[in-house]
C-alpha cells in the first residue's frame, strides 16, 4: 500500500501535470488494449481551478473515433516526471532504491464533434508554440489546412472522476531527501520533488 501522503495534491498540481506532460494514453473502457492511443490533451478548468474537462483531436482512422461515438466513455492516463532513485542518490547503502513519479487517472464522458476540430488544433498549436521567437500558426499551411482538417476530428471530454498519485519523496527523512535533491541527475524530477516537499524544507 502506498503512503497516504502521495495522494495529497491540489488543483494546481493536476493543472501543472497536464500542462507540462500533455501526452496521455487514451482508451475506451472494455475495448481491446490495441485501441489505446497516445494523444496530446489540454485541460479546461472551473472557477475554483479544478479540472473539468479535456480537449483534443485525433485521426478519423483512429480506432478510438468509432469507439467514442458508440460508447461515449474514455480514460486518460497522464504520466509526469519519473525516475529511478538509487541508494547512491540517497547516500545510504542500506537504503532501498525506489522509483519516484507523478500520474493522473481520469474518467470522462466524451463528445465527438467536427465543429470542435479547428478550435482544438488551434489551441494545441498556440499552447505548444507559446514562447517561441516566431510562433507558427495554422494559417501558414494555406490551402493544405482545409484538407488536413478533413482527416481529423475534434473532441471534448467532461471529467467524471479523477485520482492522482504524486510519489515525490514525501516519505523520506530530511537528510535523505536533501541527499537525493543534491545528487539526482534529473532536473525535472528534482524540481517536482522540491515543490512537493517545500513545507518540510523550511
Amino acid at each position: 500500500m502506498l503512503n497516504p501522503a502521495f495522494d495529497h495534491y491540489s488543483h494546481e498540481d493536476v493543472r501543472r501535470l497536464i500542462a507540462e506532460y500533455p501526452l496521455a494514453w487514451v482508451l475506451c473502457p472494455g475495448a481491446p488494449a490495441a485501441s489505446a492511443s497516445l494523444l496530446p490533451m489540454l485541460g479546461t478548468y472551473g472557477e475554483d481551478g479544478a479540472l473539468t474537462g479535456l480537449v483534443g483531436h485525433m485521426s478519423r482512422r483512429n480506432p478510438l473515433h468509432a469507439l467514442f461515438e458508440r460508447e461515449g466513455k474514455a480514460q486518460f492516463l497522464f504520466t509526469g516526471p519519473q525516475g529511478y532513485v538509487s541508494a547512491e542518490h540517497a547516500g545510504r547503502r542500506k537504503w532501498g532504491p525506489t522509483w519516484n513519479y507523478a500520474q493522473a487517472r481520469i474518467e470522462a464522458d466524451v463528445h465527438i464533434d467536427e465543429t470542435l476540430t479547428a478550435q482544438a488544433v488551434a489551441r494545441l498549436v498556440s499552447t505548444c508554440e507559446q514562447g517561441r521567437e516566431q510562433p507558427w500558426n495554422v494559417a501558414e499551411l494555406e490551402e493544405r489546412y482545409t484538407g488536413m482538417l478533413g482527416m481529423i476530428i475534434g473532441f471534448e471530454a467532461r471529467v467524471t472522476a479523477l485520482d492522482a498519485t504524486f510519489k515525490l519523496g514525501q516519505d523520506e527523512s530530511p537528510d535523505v531527501l536533501e541527499a537525493i535533491l543534491a545528487s539526482h541527475p534529473d532536473a525535472d524530477l528534482r524540481e517536482w520533488m522540491e515543490a512537493f516537499n517545500r513545507d518540510r524544507r523550511k
